[in-house]
């Protein structure tokens, strides 16, 4: 089971948030800047966008491609390394850590949920856990991957699947609940 941790141990009800007055103001200034300078360029200004992601936090290593249709929940807890990739209307749910290694593709419309709840107590508490997509592995189209999953090197999760559990390296998985297939066959 991943590791969770609480947003805020504080939370009493669910009725109210987990965030401060101050990350709440954030959210809405990223997402207005987003909308505003980036949600309209083609892809060949992906540098603008990486831009964007810089003025907000995100950790970027080299130069990584983010579609202007992807989305990004809070970006100063994305970490990009150099040539990943987040494809279009890919949601990068990051109310937790996400980290795309490099050369890694997330591919169209799939979702990165690094966010959950604590349905054992009764206030239900948002909790966080590390989603973590390492060199080289590729996510398909439409795919989900849960909170605290790691996706192993060379790993290739197949389209749709809903990743509970981590793939290890040089696998391909699929499915619903998604499970490892067989090995990934090696470059000639």
């Amino acid at each position: 089971m991943p590791e969770t941790q609480l947003v805020n141990p504080e939370q009493k009800t669910p009725y109210e948030s987990p965030w401060t007055a101050e990350n709440r103001f954030l959210r809405v200034l990223w997402e207005f800047c987003w909308f505003l300078f980036c949600s309209w360029t083609p892809k060949p200004l992906n540098e603008w966008r990486l831009f964007w992601l810089r003025v907000f936090d995100a950790k970027i290593d080299g130069t990584p491609f983010v579609h202007q249709r992807a989305r990004i929940a809070i970006p100063w807890n994305l970490t990009l390394h150099d040539r990943a990739c987040l494809g279009d209307r890919t949601n990068a749910y990051s109310l937790g850590e996400i980290e795309i290694g490099a050369r890694a593709t997330v591919a169209q419309e799939a979702y990165l949920s690094s966010a959950s709840h604590d349905f054992a107590d009764p206030a239900m508490p948002l909790t966080v856990a590390k989603i973590t997509i390492a060199e080289d592995a590729f996510i398909g189209a439409r795919a989900f991957v849960l909170p605290g999953v790691r996706i192993g090197a060379r790993a290739v999760v197949g389209a749709c699947s809903v990743v509970t559990k981590d793939v290890p390296d040089d696998m391909i998985a699929a499915g619903n609940p998604c499970r490892v297939l067989k090995p990934r066959a090696s470059a000639p």
